[in-house]
């Protein structure tokens, strides 16, 4: 069996180690979810395997005959090319054959008499011939129309940064790699997009690496989990669900040492209050022994015992409502005479198609933009943390802690106690030692993940959330689920994520397009199933009366009129001349040899009579039954 070894890993971002001596391997037909908290070296391991990044130390052995296609997170198609020529721009062999086909053909349109030209021509048509390349084009036609990018003449620097992301998988995925190594795949992706890829990656045959933040997707496309945690690797067979039931062990198991470690703890706090004098060898290890201990025991009791239930601030029962709301955004209406009231605890989920103005919508209720008409009423008591797709500008000067400090030095919690900017920030899994650190160390998911925590820390009692799934890691994602059970306020969140959704609305508002805004109480995934199901029953429908009105004309017609007879008449030496025409261009084409140019011109022509021939013989066949 063939596999990717790598091993003996080490790499670093500036003076934080981000693993050690790390060793894995990525067998034939194997789909690894990688997940771990952000910073902690997810998108590095995935360059590195992908040759994008060397490491410091460590090797990657792989089957000479084997290719790899890698999505990175941002971006990094040819401004200047098509969206087809960028889908194309790739090195797997298909697409490599198809493109020089491609361009060999232009050349030989231009110069048809060229017998150099022609030469190639030949030469590039048995390459496709030996790939099997010939399909490549259509799939990635299909790929792009199934991520919303029909018109694939526009520039990549006509699309928006979402329909980049979705442009440069289409690229990854037309290759079909051994190998096929993706960052944030579902990140800018509808449910309906999110639906097809896990269809398309479930039945892939390759080999797949990948980080995703969204659960259920990992659930479905992934056979097996490794976490990244303290610059160790740990892996467990299965998908996510498995994952989570044996970590849950492990977890256990660990506490259980932890309990045993307490123990020795207070038997070694004993012997040093004891005051022992004497000073040997073994006193020595035992005191060093005890502070190890000692730091051990306390960072657990510091992450087991902390929750984030910070207090918010007094909310009336009228937190925001909307009467006879609209707005347009150019050619897009994002709101037609809208209606919506907002209440104290409600938590509002907001999903649908890209581009329907969900963010337009967001930034409406935050006052940031104004309604073109209708009225917004938000109540005396409103405090609004509004949690943006970009962040902020950071000052990537300032410490972590500095940062923060600049809201408060403490919290207050909903039982009354406070708790510090440390404790806090451990919490929200920034380890002690990074406290000091400049923001600038931070990795682009630690950045959201502290200014997440500040919008959280001037505790707000209403919670405005854009695509918070996004860039956020699932165990911080796990973190904002929990905050959000406790949260006394009134949240409202746009996302794709249907586990994120599942998890925290009881209102859903689907965007469906030119101010068309469906309600429902169901959660997402009860959602989309009864969707589903509504539109198998309406396509069953619509054959059903089409088969009807098919049987109504069959019993009311009993002969043919006028004009029917005419055309009965004649139909019969049309085939034949249809047929016979198809024939001689087949002769033609025999005779043609290798002039590619004419080649081309009677196939296409050549079709169309075929086309014509079918739908001839179609009506031969309805006129028959009243002849």
């Amino acid at each position: 069996m063939k596999e990717w070894k790598i091993e003996q890993l080490t790499h670093s971002y500036g003076i934080k180690v981000l693993f050690d001596d790390l060793s894995f391997s990525i067998q034939e037909n194997q789909r690894i979810g990688l997940i771990g908290v952000n910073g902690t070296g997810k998108s590095s391991l995935l360059k590195i395997v992908a040759g994008f990044l060397k490491p410091d130390q460590g090797t990657i052995s792989k089957p000479g005959d084997y290719n790899i296609s890698y999505l990175s997170q941002q971006s990094e198609l040819d401004e200047q090319q098509t969206v087809l020529q960028a889908v194309f721009d790739g090195d797997a062999p298909m697409v490599k054959a198809a493109r020089h086909y491609e361009a060999v053909l232009a050349r030989l349109t231009a110069s048809p008499m060229d017998e150099k030209v022609q030469r190639d021509f030949s030469d590039a048509e048995k390459q496709m011939n030996q790939l099997d390349a010939w399909n490549v084009s259509i799939r990635a036609k299909s790929i792009l129309n199934r991520l919303g990018l029909e018109d694939t003449r526009k520039k990549v620097s006509e699309l928006s940064g979402g329909q980049k992301k979705r442009a440069a998988l289409a690229q990854v995925l037309i290759q079909e790699p051994d190998l096929l190594i993706l960052d944030e795949p579902t990140n800018h992706l509808d449910f309906d997009m999110i639906k097809w890829l896990e269809t398309y990656l479930s039945a892939y045959r390759g080999s797949m690496l990948m980080v995703t933040h969204d659960r259920y997707f990992l659930d479905r496309v992934s056979n097996e989990i490794l976490e990244l945690d303290e610059g160790e690797l740990y892996a467990y067979p299965g998908n996510y669900q498995t994952y989570l039931e044996l970590k849950a062990e492990r977890e256990e198991t660990d506490l259980k040492a932890a309990h045993k470690q307490k123990q020795m703890y207070k038997q070694e706090l004993a012997w040093m209050r004891a005051g022992v004098k004497a000073r040997g060898t073994k006193q020595e290890a035992r005191k060093a022994r005890f502070t190890n201990l000692e730091k051990s025991v306390k960072s657990q009791t510091a992450a087991s015992e902390l929750e984030l239930n910070l207090s918010g601030s007094r909310l009336g029962k009228k937190v925001l409502e909307l009467e006879n709301a609209s707005k347009s955004m150019g050619d897009t209406v994002v709101l037609d005479t809208f209606n919506l009231l907002i209440q104290q605890s409600d938590r509002i989920g907001i999903t649908g198609v890209n581009g329907a103005g969900k963010t337009t919508f967001l930034e409406l209720l935050s006052k940031e933009r104004e309604l073109d008409s209708g009225i917004l009423t938000i109540g005396e008591t409103v405090r609004i943390g509004y949690y943006k797709q970009i962040n902020e500008n950071l000052d990537e000067d300032k410490r972590i802690i500095t940062y923060l400090r600049k809201i408060a030095e403490e919290v207050k919690l909903a039982d009354g106690s406070s708790v510090s900017v440390s404790q806090l920030l451990e919490r929200f899994l920034f380890k002690r030692s990074m406290h000091g650190s400049p923001v600038s160390k931070l990795s682009g998911g630690e950045k959201r993940r502290l200014y997440l925590l500040k919008i959280l820390m001037q505790q707000p009692n209403v919670l405005i959330l854009d695509e918070p799934t996004n860039d956020l890691d699932v165990e911080t994602l796990t973190i904002l689920e929990e905050y959000i059970s406790q949260f006394s306020g009134a949240v409202i969140a746009v996302s794709h994520d249907r586990y994120f959704l599942d998890k925290i609305a009881d209102k859903l508002l689907i965007f469906k397009g030119q101010g068309m805004i469906e309600e429902s109480h169901l959660s997402l995934s009860a959602y989309l199933e009864s969707t589903a199901d509504q539109s198998k029953t309406e396509q069953t429908e619509v054959r059903k009366k089409k088969a009807d009105q098919r049987t109504r004309e069959t019993k009311e017609k009993q002969s043919l009129t006028y004009l029917e007879k005419k055309e009965w008449e004649t139909i019969e030496q049309e085939i034949e001349e249809l047929e016979e025409k198809i024939n001689e261009f087949q002769e033609e084409i025999d005779r043609a040899g290798s002039d590619h140019v004419k080649l081309n011109e009677l196939t296409k022509e050549q079709t169309e009579l075929s086309k014509h021939l079918e739908e001839k013989y179609a009506r031969w066949e309805y006129l028959a039954q009243y002849a």
